[in-house]
């Protein structure tokens, strides 16, 4: 029920993000498609290295095409960057997510149920 009700949230809100020029932005390609997906993000960047949390684990649409493409661009202060995902299920995802932001941190524990942390390399500037 609970997630059914972040789906319908999601659906709703992240169009709207993702046109905000200050939101982080993660670029998939549809396994099925092999159309660009693009998801609203939070998490921090540290150096070449983004870092972010899955609030459902890798049951999300977004996972699921990192798990058969994980080669992704993420939209970062306006500029695109490309990089490679790695999904961290052995990572302390409840740790990684306190180091994020108020909104981010309180978002994915109190409608996340699967946390899974999320390495993005990304290619040098």
């Amino acid at each position: 029920m609970k997630r059914r009700a972040v789906d319908a949230l999601h659906r709703i809100a992240n169009p709207i993000a993702r046109r905000l020029p200050s939101q982080v932005v993660l670029e998939t390609t549809g396994r099925v498609s092999g159309r660009p997906r693009h998801t609203p993000i939070g998490g921090r960047l540290d150096g070449n290295t983004y870092w972010f949390v899955s609030m459902h684990g890798d049951s999300s649409n977004y996972m699921r095409n990192i798990k058969a493409d994980n080669n992704i661009r993420v939209r970062i202060g306006g500029h695109w960057r490309t990089g490679r995902a790695h999904l961290l299920p052995g990572d302390h995802a409840a740790a990684r997510n306190a180091q994020f932001s108020w909104v981010n941190r309180t978002a994915n524990s109190g409608l996340g149920d699967q946390l899974l942390t999320v390495r993005i390399d990304l290619d040098p500037q």
